[in-house]
């Protein structure tokens, strides 16, 4: 059994435009990541993410950007409480125009927990998290709304 899952959402917006709201640090900070987010999204590229209501930035590594259709990023896992050593989950997400690229429907796959309760929960934590970022993400693109302000704290 592999701790991986995939959360969709469809935003009405082109797929450029729902692309750029993920791969612009100025645009993914407007509705996700509430500290801030230091760099663009690029093939080889580390970035910052921050998020004032969590503890802390920390590196996400990009792995892989197909402009307008794919990004690929590795990240930290929780650590272990047995202190077995730092691992990284990997996080997918993918861009496909629908209704004459008038909608875009995005998915966002996340895999590599260790097997342990540690492990799942972190997983199911992320599932939350990455849910949350597409209703975000869908209420900024569309409507400019920042839902994230003031939900987790």
């Amino acid at each position: 059994m592999d701790f991986k899952f995939t959360v969709s959402g469809r935003i009405s917006k082109p797929v450029h435009e729902v692309f750029e709201a993920v791969a612009d640090p100025r645009k993914l900070s407007g509705y996700f990541t509430t500290g801030g987010a230091q760099g663009r999204l690029e093939t080889g590229a580390t970035v910052t993410w921050d998020f004032h209501d969590f503890p802390g930035a920390f590196p996400v590594h990009v792995a892989e950007v197909v402009p307008d259709e794919k990004i690929v990023l590795t990240w930290g896992a929780a650590p272990e409480p047995d202190d077995s050593g730092e691992y990284e989950t990997t996080v997918t997400m993918s861009f496909e125009p629908l209704d004459n690229n008038t909608r875009t429907l995005v998915s966002i796959t996340e895999e590599g927990w260790k097997q342990t309760e540690t492990g799942l929960k972190s997983s199911y934590g992320n599932c939350e998290g990455w849910t949350g970022m597409l209703a975000a993400m869908k209420a900024y693109v569309e409507h400019g709304i920042n839902l994230r302000e003031g939900f987790y704290k």
